[in-house]
């Protein structure tokens, strides 16, 4: 399997965004037959790039999640990417996750401090464990052999308090420390983007690739519920469109997939490197989104 800047820098310069998606490892035996048998075949007509696998919260599902990193690759030839998160862990359990990715192919990996485990009001360091991710992507590029890719937020970490430009600017210095590239958190106006981008670029004077992270709306209150945990603003007209709608999930549905192409075509005129897709383990919006794009 490919390391991800590789693809990145291949995609460059044949002058179209890389393109990739970000599956959950699903609870149950129903979801797992969906996402391989349903939702992974279809998506995988877009001639994905590469995809991404999340843990669950507090790490909860590391060991199912390197399991689907590991059968995407071999099934299906398509480069995977295991997030890994410093949450319930010392350094010598993430060692021993690192050595298992290595022995099952896993080349990528996306690094992060992770949310606190579920009951847990706040964030709390394991004795023997490391308290920010850029002492895991230091971690993670000392002990080599791994393509490491990092999170970005456009309108600052929620639970960054000094702002946006203090959390930019802690970005770069997580960047770093070895990371290959960013993730960005989901976003609904692209001038959040753009501002974000540019700032690491022109006022930090970093190169890192970039990758914004589009989510087309399938409900309202579900991008309600994800924007309230992740300090992500939903724009004034798009509110009034989604209270217009109501209820009516099919027009939501709808709404998102227009919503989400307009988006991207804008990104994709101010050239980014790629589009990284937050699926949900549904492929319906993402592959409408896609094939409006027409990308070649």
């Amino acid at each position: 399997m490919e390391f991800i800047r590789d693809i990145h820098a291949r995609t460059r310069s044949n002058g179209r965004p890389a393109l990739s998606f970000e599956f959950f490892p699903p609870k149950t035996d129903e979801g797992d037959r969906n996402l391989f048998e349903r939702t992974l075949p279809a998506l995988l007509r877009l001639k994905p790039d590469y995809c991404s696998v999340t843990y669950g919260a507090g790490g909860s599902t590391r060991e199912k999640t390197l399991g689907i990193v590991e059968r995407i690759q071999k099934d299906h030839g398509l480069t995977a990417m295991a997030h890994l998160t410093c949450v319930n862990s010392t350094r010598e359990m993430l060692e021993a996750v690192v050595a298992d990715a290595r022995r099952r192919g896993i080349r990528n990996l996306l690094a992060l401090r992770g949310d606190p485990p579920a009951g847990a009001a706040e964030w709390t360091k394991v004795d023997g464990g490391f308290e920010y991710s850029w002492e895991l992507v230091r971690f993670l590029r000392e002990l080599g052999g791994f393509c490491i890719g990092v999170a970005g937020f456009p309108e600052g970490h929620i639970a960054c308090g000094e702002g946006k430009l203090v959390d930019w600017q802690r970005l770069k210095h997580k960047v770093d420390q070895g990371a290959d590239f960013v993730i960005t958190q989901l976003f609904f106006d692209n001038s959040d983007f753009f501002g974000f981008w540019d700032h690491l670029r022109n006022r930090l004077g970093s190169q890192v690739t970039v990758i914004p992270g589009i989510l087309p709306i399938l409900s309202a209150s579900q991008v309600k519920k994800f924007t309230t945990l992740c300090g992500a603003r939903i724009p004034d007209a798009m509110m009034r469109r989604l209270t217009e709608l109501g209820d009516d999930d099919e027009a939501v549905v709808a709404y998102g997939i227009e919503y989400a192409a307009q988006q991207c075509r804008e990104l994709m005129d101010r050239g980014v490197p790629g589009l990284h897709f937050y699926c949900l383990n549904k492929s319906r919006s993402t592959c409408e989104v896609v094939e409006r794009l027409r990308l070649p």
